[in-house]
């Protein structure tokens, strides 16, 4: 007899026919790993919980921003005093104001923020503040790195460093992918190759300092101090996309970590505690650029939501008043996870290498170090696929690619921590 369909397996496929593949971002269709994305109805602290009652550890935290873990009561309070004031006025509010001051005291270099509804917009924004700055068109960008899905970054690498770029998705058009110059991860060389190719056509170097999308991939000793020194030389400004790694691997971000100051920073949903939001810091000088104040264009109605806004705050609030015992805690806790995960592989001779940076980690099926994307690439994917379904079954959930980064919360205890690597134990002899 064949068992009913769970609620999840019903649900997805009444999404699929009214939501393009079912979802609505690519990753969540499982397109990686196949079978049928838990739907989630609920969340708190480190755990999920299915639309079948299933809960899992959660190690996605919503891509990267619940670093206090789901429905923290600090950042729930917040919204629910700001609700009965309104949810959207597409005007000034004072909350807007002491984000702004919020962010510029955290991010090394930024005087001046701009925020916007999402990382995308953020990005987008940076790239043409840079370009207006500068009156240049091309600009340099890493293969693996994602920043958004705005049409000058949906582009894949050519062959060699210095190739221009050609489109990863219909739709770019090919004569603006054309400016999008590539090169490898953690390359210094390609980018100096580049440059030195086209000196006068490059606006700016964007990177994501701490790899994010092709798992967790640290930059190399001396690679993000090279691109600070290359764009200073060349006249380009340097824009260090922290969607990801702001406030996560350090309470500075990944340019507080590792000592080098861009031009320009991107952040996103950490700044609003997991809501909707994005911004944009950088100098007085770069900032006063942006319309109204410089000719250069942004705009958005829903930019500063005040819901947005109030999680954001109560979140930075709660990092800056407990902040050496909140990353103490999630270094303790990555640590233990990543500690525990290699002696379970290391005990079976599994080929394995467990990048971690803070409370930030990966896991790759190869002995070999992870630089870039093509090593990225070349690691075990069917036994990611093995251990992710096992983990699923075990009630563990990790991001549905090998080319995702996994987030510990300060809600992972060590209960959950054991947990988890217990559940790794139980699949390690089918991998």
């Amino acid at each position: 007899m064949s068992s009913s369909p769970s609620r999840n397996e019903v649900l997805f496929e009444r999404a699929k026919r009214s939501i393009p593949g079912g979802v609505n971002s690519p990753v969540r269709a499982f397109g990686s790993v196949g079978g049928t994305p838990p739907f989630i109805r609920s969340a708190s602290g480190c755990r999920i919980t299915d639309e079948d009652g299933r809960s899992y550890i959660d190690f996605v935290g919503s891509w990267g921003p619940m670093i206090l873990g789901h429905a923290h009561p600090r950042i729930l309070g917040a919204i629910e005093r700001a609700l009965p004031r309104g949810t959207s006025f597409g005007a000034p509010t004072e909350a807007e104001v002491l984000l702004a001051e919020r962010i510029a005291e955290r991010v090394p270099g930024a005087e001046m923020v701009r925020l916007t509804t999402s990382g995308t917009e953020a990005t987008m924004t940076a790239l043409r503040l840079a370009r207006g700055i500068t009156g240049r068109d091309a600009f340099i960008k890493f293969e693996g790195n994602y920043h958004g899905h705005a049409d000058s970054f949906l582009v894949a690498a050519g062959s060699g460093a210095a190739t221009h770029g050609h489109p990863s998705s219909p739709g770019v058009p090919a004569a603006l992918a054309e400016l999008t110059r590539l090169a490898p991860f953690n390359d210094l060389e390609a980018v100096r190759a580049i440059f030195s190719g086209s000196p006068e056509e490059i606006a700016a170097v964007i990177v994501e300092p701490i790899a994010g999308n092709i798992g967790c991939v640290p930059p190399v000793p001396g690679f993000l101090e090279g691109l600070r020194d290359l764009c200073r030389e060349h006249g380009a400004l340097l824009i260090f996309d922290e969607v990801m790694t702001g406030f996560r691997v350090h309470p500075r971000g990944a340019q507080g970590l590792y000592g080098v100051t861009p031009d320009i920073t991107t952040l996103g949903k950490i700044v609003g505690g997991g809501m909707p939001v994005g911004a944009i810091a950088a100098s007085r000088e770069v900032m006063e650029q942006l319309s109204p104040t410089g000719p250069i264009y942004q705009a958005g109605t829903l930019s500063g939501n005040p819901l947005s806004v109030a999680a954001g705050l109560a979140l930075l609030d709660a990092l800056a008043e407990d902040e050496e015992t909140i990353y103490g805690r999630l270094e303790r806790a990555a640590r233990r996870l990543t500690d525990g995960i290699a002696g379970v592989l290391a005990a079976r001779d599994i080929p394995h290498t467990l990048p971690r940076v803070g409370s930030m980690f990966s896991l790759y099926f190869r002995a070999e170090p992870v630089r870039n994307f093509d090593d990225a690439r070349a690691a075990d994917g069917d036994r990611f696929r093995v251990l992710f379904h096992g983990l699923l079954e075990r009630g563990v959930a990790l991001a549905p690619s090998p080319f995702e980064a996994g987030f510990v919360s300060a809600a992972h205890d060590d209960g959950a921590i054991d947990e988890t690597i217990e559940a790794f134990r139980a699949v390690a002899p089918h991998l």
